[in-house]
């Protein structure tokens, strides 16, 4: 076996190969059938369900025997159908009410998914309504000097609540905000607690104890935030009860379903809530009776069907008895909160609960509420604010799929009231955009007549902007809104605030161009916009919103200077995402506008320059990325030298940023391809000296980047591009380069983040390397084949792991290689490039040159066969033994005696250890037997019967 010196590669004739190898073309008759039909859908009674009409679909087409594959997967039945016919009685139940909630969602009588519930205004409220001071507990109401206080009041009560827990008195003394939240979230859990140990005398007095905490207002700035955690109480609690109720009602197989009628539940049930609505009706004080009952009003479904229309407004009524405007609209909005979530079809009860709330409005600026403000030393705008979550919940309930009739009503109350910018603030945040908009001019009107010394109109026209910003006002009041409103932006003293909604009211170049130049003007003084970035962020969000064309955008004469007040790097950078994330969104076309061209490479050169060491890598990436869309979406048309001029200075830009340069290397790639389109292959001699510019910008591009495999690879693909426009010493020299690249593989590399090996890379660009080598010519001074021999010398000489075949397999691929290059012609060429077989014509000499490779190449083979004769590197030995049978047997002449007995002594190497694959080696003699029924391939008959198939025993 191992005296074989060399391999005869068999004549190969590509194109007979090619024709024999075509499947057999046999015409088929459809039918009706057509892949493209629609299928046919059929509806079946799923027998499981237990629920009248559920059904689940089965699908097939109109052909008999062709079937939807994926029906066919689920055997008929849609996966919804099939796990809702599998479940229990309990969970079929629990899955048809929730699709029936789902459905119900287009409802206008029940609440959507476009109702923003109150959990996502809990968290802004807790963080908004602060205080920084301690809270200290001291006897009397006044407060004491170190800041604001809780009342004497708060304390008795609180103690009344810890009484029920021996000693913890003195823990409410001095307790700052957060531990005053901490302490309001134990007694939450002391509810849960108290419940789980049957003690509900108990968990109703921590309710009633918190409840009452809601009548004190002595640290009235805090109030809001208290408001919020102690509905939570009661929200725990209402849950509870209910939840304790309906599990009294549950039979013993199937609940009560959602829409259940007050007849289906039972005594037990009926008496234990009645027993609760008795027990609160005994408290005295009215606050802590109110909101205890609003907390379990969804439980008068289980008496009547008419039990919450009917307390509805007799709670709206108890509310009248609460003297505090501030205390009364926070217990409206717990009911409205309440009464959307039980019943959202009683708008009526809602709308009377705000009405009562207009006609006690007047109490805020009342003697009392006056005094009190002076004792706590806070001033009416910051007491106005406190109204602003309650006004806003209650309106927003009010105002959910309201008609445009009720907005008119409100519009009316408000200018009633004096046009009360409290009031007209929360009305513009509650109703839809739409509305607004069409009535812009009024609402400006009652904007401009406001008193601003409650509260700021900045926050109007903020309000009132941010509905333009979601819809169009008519098109005929668009300009007077913008200038009606700009003459009172800008007398505001912050006006940036409102800037941002109002200065695209109008899309007309003109005018966005003042508004700019405004901005400009107000925020330039004092670095005035160091403080309002957000605003001016927004202000150039709303610009490429509206104007996403960009060569009108960077003609508006203020944009670029209004761009350089983001002078910190952080929200510079940010904004400069945004508006190239807009242009690649938006640019449909290529573009060689200058103006385009130049603002966007200083937009782009600004996120260049923001890259520094401590920069994450998907940072990097993201600008990377977006440098690269803007790149691609530059073309000069033919005027090719113009768009490598704009590569080069490209390059000089962003070199920091390796796949920006990678793509600006592809992209001159590209530009030389194109080029050679155009000239159809013949290259005069300005686009021959074109093209050697474009290899050699990817030439000295290449070394600068660091992945190993990105410039190996680069390599490769310039020096195709470079043989393909006839550059033949260029495209030598791209070969050169990647030869002496390949010893600097490392063993390791890192591949998204995580070290992986490195030899499955080098084998997959070798393997495309040799297939680019049989077409590259010798150069005439280099000698025979000798990028090949450089190739084979650098992968000798390359440290391989012991435990690798690497080496074998790629030396086998040379051989694929090598007798290639022995045909008359080769199976590709490259258009206008002459390759070996055209170069040599088959000279004898040539082909002793590659037999000696040959020679080479299957001695290291075999060598390394011979090493792999241990125990434990049998199995790598059959492998390795099979994959070169194959290849001597695609490749090699077998009517040559050497080597067809080199191929019988591989083929019983591989089996002889039993570790050959049966049916693999069954297969290729099958295949051996087949190959010998052809002409000129007799003598495979032969070789068929010196392969023996042995068994693993």
């Amino acid at each position: 076996m191992y005296m074989i010196i060399y391999m005869h590669a068999r004549s190969r004739n590509y194109v007979s190969e090619s024709e024999a190898c075509k499947l057999e073309s046999i015409p088929l008759d459809f039918g009706d059938y057509h892949p493209l039909k629609p299928i046919t859908v059929t509806e079946s009674k799923t027998k499981k369900m237990n629920r009248k009409g559920s059904t689940s679909s089965t699908s097939s087409s109109s052909s008999s025997s062709m079937l939807d594959p994926l029906s066919s997967v689920l055997d008929g039945t849609d996966p919804l159908s099939l796990f809702a016919a599998a479940a229990d009685p309990v969970t079929t139940t629990a899955t048809m009410d929730s699709t029936r909630k789902k459905r119900d969602k287009d409802d206008s009588s029940a609440v959507g998914s476009d109702f923003e519930p109150w959990s996502s205004k809990r968290g802004e409220i807790l963080a908004r309504y602060t205080t920084t001071e301690k809270l200290s507990i001291v006897s009397g109401r006044k407060a004491t000097t170190t800041g604001s206080a809780v009342s004497e009041k708060v304390r008795t009560r609180l103690e009344e609540l810890d009484d029920l827990e021996e000693g913890s008195q003195k823990e409410l003394l001095n307790l700052t905000q957060q531990d005053y939240m901490n302490r309001i979230e134990e007694l939450n859990q002391s509810l849960k607690d108290a419940w789980s140990s049957d003690q509900k005398v108990k968990a109703l007095k921590i309710v009633i104890q918190c409840s009452k905490l809601l009548s004190d207002t002595t640290v009235i700035q805090f109030y809001p935030s208290k408001f919020v955690l102690i509905t939570d109480i009661l929200d725990t609690f209402g849950k509870l009860v209910y939840e304790r109720i309906l599990s009294m009602c549950v039979d013993s197989r199937v609940p009560l379903p959602d829409n259940f009628s007050p007849e289906s539940v039972n005594d037990t049930a009926k008496e234990t809530c009645l027993n609760w609505f008795f027990k609160i009706a005994s408290i005295r004080e009215l606050i802590p009776r109110f909101y205890v009952e609003a907390a379990i009003l969804k439980c008068n479904k289980f008496l009547s069907k008419m039990g919450i229309s009917e307390c509805l407004p007799r709670l709206t009524s108890m509310i009248r008895g609460i003297g505090d405007p501030l205390v009364a609209v926070y217990a409206r909005a717990y009911l409205c909160r309440v009464g959307m979530e039980v019943a959202p079809q009683l708008k009526e009860s809602l709308n009377e609960n705000f009405f009562d709330f207009l006609l006690t409005f007047k109490q805020i600026h009342g003697d009392t509420v006056q005094n009190q403000l002076v004792v706590q030393c806070v001033e009416i705008p910051l007491y106005l604010t406190l109204y602003s979550p309650a006004i806003d919940w209650i309106l927003q309930c009010i105002a959910y799929r309201a008609p445009e009739v009720l907005l008119t009503e409100m519009m009316e109350r408000c200018k009633n009231l004096g046009n009360n910018a409290l009031l007209l603030n929360s009305i513009m945040s509650a109703f839809r955009a739409e509305f607004i908009a069409a009535r812009s001019m009024d609402f400006i009107g009652m904007i401009k007549e406001c008193d601003e010394s409650g509260f700021p109109k900045h926050l109007l026209f903020r309000s009132l902007g941010l509905n333009l910003a979601l819809a169009d006002p008519p098109e005929n009041d668009r300009l007077q809104i913008l200038n009606e409103a700009w003459k009172v932006i800008t007398k505001l003293k912050n006006p940036q605030v409102s800037y941002s909604l109002f200065c695209f009211t109008t899309h007309s170049k003109r005018e966005v161009n003042t508004v700019l130049a405004d901005v400009i003007k107000h925020m330039t003084p004092d670095r005035a916009f160091e403080d309002a970035y957000p605003q001016l962020q927004s202000i150039i969000q709303k610009v490429i919103t509206y104007i996403y064309d960009f060569s009108l955008l960077f003609s508006v004469e203020k944009f670029l200077p209004f761009l350089d007040m983001f002078q910190k790097e952080s929200v510079r950078v940010e904004v400069c995402k945004c508006i190239m994330e807009s242009f690649i969104k938006h640019q449909q076309e290529s573009t060689k506008d200058p103006v385009i061209l130049n603002a966007l490479l200083h937009i782009c050169k600004t996120m260049h320059d923001s890259v520094n060491a401590l920069t994450l890598e998907d940072e990097k990436r993201m600008l990377a990325a977006l440098i690269n869309g803007f790149i691609k979406m530059v073309s000069f048309g033919r005027d090719f030298e113009q768009q490598l001029s704009f590569y080069v200075e490209a390059r000089s830009m962003f070199c920091n940023l390796e796949p920006v340069l990678v793509q600006l290397i592809h992209s001159v790639n590209q530009l030389a391809m194109e080029t050679r389109k155009v000239m159809k292959g013949n290259h005069s001699r300005k686009t021959a000296a074109f093209v050697r510019a474009c290899v050699a910008f990817c030439f000295i591009t290449i070394p600068s980047l660091s992945g190993i495999f990105i410039r190996l690879n680069l390599y490769l693909h310039s020096g195709q591009v470079a043989l393909a426009n006839q550059c033949l010493s260029q495209a030598d020299a791209f070969f050169k380069a990647a030869v002496s690249l390949v010893p600097e593989v490392p063993k390791m590399i890192n591949v998204d983040g995580k070290m992986r090996p490195s030899d499955t890379f080098l084998l997959e660009f070798l393997c495309n390397f040799f297939s680019t080598l049989l077409v590259v010519p010798d150069h005439p001074e280099q000698g025979v084949l000798f990028l090949v021999r450089g190739l084979l010398n650098v992968i000798q000489d390359y440290t391989w792991e012991d435990n690798s075949d690497d080496k074998v397999r790629i030396y086998t691929n040379v051989l694929h290689l090598l007798s290639a290059m022995t045909q008359e012609v080769y199976i590709y060429h490259v258009d206008k490039v002459d390759s070996n077989d055209t170069l040599y014509g088959g000279d004898s000499k040539f082909l002793a040159e590659i037999n000696k490779l040959c020679e080479t190449v299957i001695a290291q083979i075999l060598d390394h066969l011979k090493t792999l004769g241990k125990e434990e590197t049998l199995k790598r030995q059959s492998q390795l033994a099979l994959y070169l049978f194959n290849t001597i047997l695609a490749h090699g002449d077998l009517r040559n005696n050497k080597l067809n007995q080199l191929s019988v002594n591989l083929w019983n190497l591989a089996q002889k250890h039993g570790f050959a694959d049966t049916s693999t080696m069954v297969t290729t003699l099958e295949y051996i037997k087949k190959r010998s029924k052809q002409p000129e391939m007799s003598h495979f008959t032969d070789l068929a019967l010196r392969l023996p198939l042995q068994s693993r025993t």
